[in-house]
């Protein structure tokens, strides 16, 4: 049971690290560059809506 919990927490831990690097990266990679801000604003905005519509769409 221990092993079983340490390795889920280790994937949990390198997930969390491999976002962060993720975030920083691209947030260093968008700072100076207009139309990648814009289109990932759109796209972030696209998947929110798809997100809340499949959970309408479950709910009833």
């Amino acid at each position: 049971m221990y092993k079983n919990t340490m390795g889920f927490v280790k994937g949990i831990a390198a997930g969390a690290a491999v976002g962060v690097a993720a975030v920083v990266i691209g947030g260093k990679a968008m700072e100076n560059n207009r139309q990648l801000r814009r289109t990932a604003h759109k796209a972030a905005q696209a998947v929110t809506g798809f997100v809340d519509e499949v959970g309408s769409a479950i709910r009833g």
